[in-house]
């Protein structure tokens, strides 16, 4: 059975019990509330790794004013099951007090990579994803770490983190999993009504036909902004945060498409704020 922790010591001790019997440890980063997209970052840790740690920790620091920090659903005992059914060992859950001792005022910070996409719209979203992210990488120190392509640009910040800051551990990215209809899974897909979840599905129409437009020859990135724009205006109820594209690796917004490439997207349905993405790697 699936062990639950909730303090910083007893995830470091059963760590370092595997790591004495030469064990190697993989780890999932969530806020919980587990589905489809998460199983599989966890399927891909118990393949690659002895052991897999999967923390489950709706961190405040990530969420602005008036954002969804209250509202956030969470559900441990649906999310334990999930994660013994994939084979997960430990799962890590603490409060924001054992996170955030009282006079906490370190942080992660980043420059460059947050300018753009969800860092324009939600600025202080970032530090807080470096800063939760680094301590848990601190506390779990994992050889492997597993991160969804669906956040994309919190992959590529990760990615930089780590190497910036030389911590040993390797960060896997992993492909969007998507509902049967297109919608790239989310925890956030359950705010939405039922005529809401029909209009979602203008963000994978739209991811779908840029990508299709991107390997039939189109380079221009302002032509492909405009003609996914375009589509996403055709719903209603949609109201875009952004469309962009930008270096990959960088998160620099880019006017040709060559090397590899994010076309991203943040657009509201209703009150809910939901991301799509695709990764090309043009020659």
């Amino acid at each position: 059975m699936i062990k639950v922790v909730h303090t910083i010591k007893e995830v470091r001790q059963e760590v370092e019990n595997w790591r004495k019997e030469g064990k190697s440890v993989g780890f999932v980063p969530t806020m919980g509330y587990l589905h489809e997209g998460h199983q599989s970052l966890i399927a891909n840790s118990v393949k690659d790794n002895d052991k897999t740690v999967v923390s489950v920790f709706v961190n405040p620091m990530q969420f602005g004013v008036g954002e969804d920090l209250e509202s956030y659903p969470r559900d441990l005992e649906k999310d334990t099951k999930l994660c013994e059914e994939t084979g997960a060992d430990l799962i890590f859950n603490p409060e924001p007090e054992e996170m955030y001792a009282k006079g906490f005022c370190s942080f992660v910070d980043m420059n460059g990579l947050t300018k753009e996409l969800c860092g324009k719209s939600r600025p202080i979203h970032f530090r807080g994803v470096c800063t939760v992210v680094s301590k848990l990488f601190n506390i779990v120190r994992p050889d492997k770490a597993y991160f969804g392509q669906k956040d994309a640009q919190q992959l590529a910040v990760i990615k930089r983190m780590v190497a910036d800051l030389n911590i040993a551990v390797e960060v896997i990215g992993c492909p969007i999993i998507r509902e049967e209809d297109g919608l790239a899974k989310s925890s956030r897909n359950t705010y939405l009504s039922a005529e809401e979840r029909k209009a979602a599905l203008i963000l994978s129409k739209s991811i779908f036909a840029g990508k299709k437009m991107v390997e039939e020859g189109m380079r221009d990135s302002k032509e492909l902004i405009k003609a996914m724009t375009d589509i996403i205006n055709t719903e209603k109820l949609a109201k875009i945060d952004y469309v962009d594209v930008v270096d990959f690796e960088t998160i620099e917004k880019c006017d040709k498409i060559q090397g590899e490439t994010l076309v991203a997207i943040a657009v509201y349905i209703g009150k809910t704020r939901l991301i799509d993405n695709f990764i090309v790697d043009v020659k």
